[in-house]
């Protein structure tokens, strides 16, 4: 794991390339995850990799194994957006697809609209039409992070995330600030905006995301893609969704160079 800085923050990243030339998928973890958990675990780089593509990788600022500040004010969309593209400017990279994952699609549809010629090509997992009608309130999720025990926990979205950041080791505290200001909704008008392909994935069991059809129908060149019979924890590694990722980005490879 290799670290660079970027908004005064030291965040760590992963970049695994099949050859020199191999074009670049931005991966961009959800809440409470990492990048192993999210990406290397559930078979995604060695997916990609074997697939022809480079894939960068980081952990956002307050997860995994980057700084971990614990005021709200710096987990805005736009701010963790720039992680992102901080990290192609480190690595020299002017033009990659970039892959989010719940909490991270929500950082990559504020990436690629703040750099559409970098970010040429855009998948969208576990999250639909709830990237405009938000995600349901998830201020028991920032007291499920901040309570002293899972037991005191009764919120069943509280419990699975507090479990979820119990099992990865995480910083609650951090992970509670970030819920608390990285759900900014962006508007139909914003969506419609985003011009890119873009392929939005999310499980027909998925009671967080919203509908991946109604998200696509407001873009110019987006499509959906229903992972069957999966819920929101279990539709990232789930194989017909990575076979329909990899279709997606080599139907659109000429735009990755």
């Amino acid at each position: 794991m290799k670290t660079f800085e970027h908004d005064g923050l030291e965040l760590a990243y992963l970049d695994s390339r099949p050859s020199d030339d191999a074009p670049t998928v931005l991966l961009i973890h959800g809440f409470a995850s990492n990048l192993q958990v999210n990406w290397v675990d559930p078979g995604w780089i060695k997916t990609l990799n074997e697939a022809g593509y480079r894939t960068v990788a980081f952990d956002h600022r307050g997860h995994g194994l980057s700084s971990k500040p614990h005021d709200s004010a710096v987990y805005t969309p736009a701010r963790m957006a720039n992680d992102a593209l901080a990290l192609l400017d480190h690595l020299g990279i002017e033009r990659a697809a970039a892959f989010g994952y719940s909490m991270g699609a929500r950082i990559a549809a504020f990436a690629a609209l703040e750099a559409p010629d970098r970010l040429t090509v855009l998948v969208f997992g576990g999250l639909g039409i709830g990237l405009v009608e938000g995600v349901g309130d998830w201020d028991p999720i920032a007291a499920a992070l901040r309570a002293p025990s899972l037991d005191e926990v009764l919120d069943e979205r509280g419990r699975m995330f507090r479990s979820f950041a119990d099992r990865t080791r995480s910083d609650r505290i951090a992970l509670a600030a970030c819920i608390e200001t990285s759900r900014e909704e962006l508007s139909p008008a914003e969506v419609g905006s985003i011009e890119q392909p873009t392929l939005v994935g999310v499980g027909t069991r998925d009671e967080i995301a919203g509908s991946p059809a109604a998200l696509a129908a407001l873009m110019p060149a987006a499509e959906a893609f229903d992972i069957p019979g999966r819920d929101h924890m279990l539709a990232v590694g789930d194989r017909s969704f990575k076979a329909a990722v990899v279709g997606f980005l080599d139907r659109n490879r000429a735009r990755l160079r």
